[in-house]
């Protein structure tokens, strides 16, 4: 059995539990992002079919109106969305305080509660969307929040392996496609619901044999195994783990504590708190650069079917045409995510700089990662403003990339500029409080109702709104700049120290 032969059988585990995480994450975690192809299933199937009503337009001639029922399929969205980002709070702490079994244990139970409900929905109980949806969705964010982790098996990948695993996290709402063409196919949705809940079993045995039963720490010992084997893993509490082990062995990691903040504080312990982390500036401007772009994602997500028929000319061809190119594109954020990765540990090869810290490395090197991620999300919002429908591939292809760098450079960040015992609650704090913010798109939704289902005025105001995500990259530079700056005197000032000994 796997780990039972030393080092190399420890070195298959690691990759194996690499792979299979990877196609976990990209072949389930997500799947709810592929809206969008699954509205066109749920409306041949009927689904809120009832809110459809005769009208008649300007000319005269008797149509269809159905936008109360494209209203309700984004709220089922938005409600969805917001779960799956709002309860990342207590799941957060929930995988701190239990553990990884206990949390993916949880995570199956509400995929397979949602996957059945999805199955055993119909015409008739339409409604059942609303917590099937929400269930996939906070199952799904659990399923990659647990495989996160696996980065720190590979220690000078790190970044990289939590970028891709977000990237196939993105790239999963590609199964929403599928089940749109195999539905074109005849096979039913029902059907295709089923076999979701089937794969469950995946997730339970890689819980069982491929995952550790409390976290993976980071650096990883030496003597370090975890999952059902003939030899008894080792069960590590991260904090612990954290403040008994030696300083000097971790290239630096903490022997340098942030300076995020004008909080002055005396304690090592305090200045690590989970409080102290929360009240950081690095903390309110991260808060601030994922939230107003979650956002615009959101709102184009949501608003992606209606749009799509608004400048189709209500063409079905034409919308089921872009929408396969938009669920296509998805597919590609794994590819997508990876490069942010490299980016990040683009460092990691060369030797520290004399009194420079890896944690400070990482930092300096996160810039051009946040800087990047902002401005292809306001190229995203100026071409997804922009009303003419052929541009709308090239919306999609910088709308991938985008949220590809985005959620894995959310992760990786806090996993560098934060202690590893906070992460769970940390990126939940920060994804619940990032979904209170996305409440904002149904005003969104409400104002572009008002306007006649027009979006280009609520585009414009979010593209504006995108431009606060600067900020954030600009204030690590300037945090950086002064670590140097302080570096840099500190060492004058011992030099001139030296020299004014030795004239003695």
């Amino acid at each position: 059995m796997l780990g039972c032969k030393g080092s190399s059988g420890t070195g298959v585990r690691y990759k194996l539990t690499l792979a299979t995480g990877l196609l976990e994450c990209l072949c389930f975690a997500g799947v709810v992002f592929g809206w969008a192809s699954l509205v066109f299933v749920l409306k041949t199937d009927g689904y809120f079919s009832d809110l459809c009503i005769n009208s008649t337009d300007a000319s005269g001639e008797l149509g269809t109106d159905c936008s109360l029922q494209d209203e309700n399929f984004s709220l089922v969205f938005t409600v969805a969305s917001f779960m799956n980002n709002f309860l990342t709070l207590p799941n957060g702490f929930i995988y701190d305080h239990f553990g990884t079994m206990a949390t993916r244990f949880l995570a199956i139970f509400l995929y397979t509660t949602g996957t059945l409900i999805v199955s055993l929905s119909s015409e008739a109980l339409s409604f059942l969307l609303f917590p099937a949806l929400s269930f996939i969705a906070v199952g799904g964010i659990l399923f990659l929040m647990t495989n996160m982790q696996v980065g720190n098996l590979f220690g000078a990948h790190r970044s990289t392996i939590i970028t891709v695993y977000n990237g196939a996290f993105d790239s999963s709402s590609v199964i929403f496609l599928i089940i749109k063409v195999v539905y074109e196919r005849g096979v039913s949705l029902r059907s295709s619901f089923l076999f979701l809940s089937a794969c469950n079993l995946i997730h339970l045995l890689r819980t069982l044999f491929l995952m550790p039963k409390s976290h993976i720490p980071y650096p990883i010992p030496d003597d370090y195994r975890y999952g059902m084997s003939c030899a008894k893993s080792h069960s590590y509490n991260v904090e612990q783990y954290e403040a008994e082990r030696d300083p000097s062995s971790d290239r630096g990691v903490d022997d340098e504590p942030l300076q995020t903040d004008t909080l002055q504080l005396t304690d090592n312990s305090e200045k690590d708190s989970f409080k102290s982390c929360v009240l950081s500036w690095f903390f309110l401007w991260h808060l601030m650069w994922l939230s107003v772009m979650q956002l615009r994602h959101y709102f184009f997500i949501g608003t992606l079917n209606p749009m799509l028929n608004r400048l189709a000319d209500q063409d079905p061809d034409t919308v089921s045409q872009y929408t396969n190119a938009f669920a296509f594109t998805q597919f590609c954020g794994v590819l997508c995510a990876p490069w942010n990765g490299l980016l990040m540990d683009r460092h990691k090869r060369k030797p520290l700089d004399p009194g420079v810290s890896e944690r400070e490395a990482d930092l300096r090197s996160s810039v051009l990662s946040l800087l990047l991620t902002s401005l292809q999300c306001l190229l995203f919002s100026i071409c997804a403003s922009i009303p003419f429908l052929p541009l709308q591939y090239v919306t999609f292809i910088l709308q991938v990339l985008n949220r590809s760098f985005l959620y894995g450079g959310n992760a990786a960040f806090i996993s560098i500029a934060f202690p590893a015992r906070h992460f769970g609650k940390l990126y939940g704090l920060v994804m619940s409080l990032s979904a209170v913010v996305s409440l904002l798109q149904y005003p969104c939704f409400a104002l572009n109702k008002v306007l006649g289902g027009d979006p280009f005025y609520v585009n414009i105001i979010l593209t504006v709104l995108t431009l606060l995500a600067f900020i954030h990259p600009v204030y690590v530079f300037l945090h950086c700049r002064e670590l140097a700056k302080q570096r840099n005197n500190s060492r004058s000032i011992l030099e001139a120290s030296m020299q004014e000994t030795s004239m003695y």
